[in-house]
């Protein structure tokens, strides 16, 4: 976990903050590191694993587009040895020697392979599902160690009180882990005394119903529940339509089987209105900018703004509640309109999960 303190200040507000950074990309650059002829069966498997859980048909549900995600690196791997195969047939067949189109084939299908992991990412995305897979079936002990002491911090810091919010951002596939680690505080005494900071949670471009319409992830749901039932935590679910690698307009719950509790608080974001409108079309197709939008500066001033959420002024219920977010709040000075604001002045603790 990398830790820096930020302090933030406006004409007439001013906030400390704690920013910690709970990291598990090494986690999986594990798999990343592993040979590619273990990385592409282990990838396939991920692919017939979810598909045959009920996971594919579920995105199919809640999102088509996301359901084109899931299958894109597959497809793309299957041009690639159609094209690799269909090479190595021509060169056998050209010079009469199977054995040099069999070379040929296997040649052709690592130089296009890696070609592909450097421009659409797909080794990475190979990684992803192959975490997810593995994350669902048996989970994994650095992870699990990870989030226990994390989880024990973050009840030792409420407890402490010292903080007036403590924010948890759970990006991308960080959501689920995000969501396991306040399950594992809860069990830990999260939210059992009075006086405390409340915590507040926002899922962004969140993958919690992509690991969570796995058929096999029961373990998951059940967290889901418990979080989403917890009155001590504020969960927020920020979705954008850009953005094919989230589930636009999809409420978690009722799709996971999951009774309603009102939580989490379903928000639409708007990516066009955060990003210049000269730069926007040059980075409208690239998937994976959008997706890392959620956590990344604003180029205008917008309903959500993720540095406003993590080291602004305001309270997150606060701007999880006002349809324009700190715009509302703020002038164009970033001056406070109302000045007996309760959060003119505060420390924020901000825990952030993500990938």
């Amino acid at each position: 976990m990398s830790t820096w303190q930020v302090c933030t200040t406006g004409p007439n507000w001013r906030v400390e903050t704690e920013y910690c950074a709970i990291r598990w990309d090494d986690v999986v650059e594990a798999t990343n590191r592993r040979p590619m002829w273990w990385r592409i069966p282990q990838g396939l498997l991920a692919f017939v694993d979810f598909t045959l859980a009920g996971a594919l048909w579920g995105y199919l549900r809640a999102s088509w587009r996301y359901a084109m995600f899931f299958l894109y690196p597959f497809l793309i791997l299957a041009v690639i040895a159609a094209l690799s195969l269909a090479g190595g047939a021509a060169l056998a067949r050209a010079t009469d020697s199977s054995t040099l189109g069999t070379v040929a084939a296997i040649g052709a299908f690592l130089l296009l392979f890696l070609a592909a992991d450097r421009w659409v990412y797909l080794g990475l995305l190979f990684d992803d599902w192959i975490f997810a897979r593995q994350y669902i079936r048996r989970g994994d002990p650095i992870l699990e160690g990870r989030l226990q002491r994390m989880a024990a911090d973050l009840v030792e810091a409420q407890r402490r009180g010292s903080a007036d919010e403590i924010l948890i951002v759970g990006h991308s596939l960080g959501a689920v882990l995000a969501i396991d680690l306040i399950d594992h505080a809860m069990k830990l005494g999260l939210g059992e005394q009075d006086g405390c900071p409340r915590l507040a949670f926002l899922s962004v471009g969140s993958s919690t119903l992509k690991i969570g319409l796995h058929r096999a992830a029961s373990r998951f749901r059940a967290a889901v529940g418990r979080v989403s039932s917890c009155r001590a935590v504020l969960w927020a679910d920020y979705q954008a339509r850009s953005d094919v690698m989230n589930f636009y307009r999809a409420d978690p719950l009722p799709l996971m089987g999951l009774a309603a509790t009102g939580s989490p608080v379903i928000r639409s974001v708007s990516i066009r209105r955060m990003i210049d409108p000269a730069r926007y079309p040059r980075i409208r197709r690239n998937w994976y900018r959008m997706h890392c939008q959620f956590v990344r500066g604003n180029d205008r001033r917008a309903p959500y703004d993720y540095f406003m959420f993590v080291c602004g002024p305001l309270y997150a219920e606060q701007l999880v509640n006002s349809k324009e977010g700190a715009m509302q709040a703020l002038d164009a000075d970033g001056r406070f309109r109302d000045t007996h604001s309760p959060a003119l002045t505060g420390d924020h603790s901000t825990e952030v999960a993500k990938r």
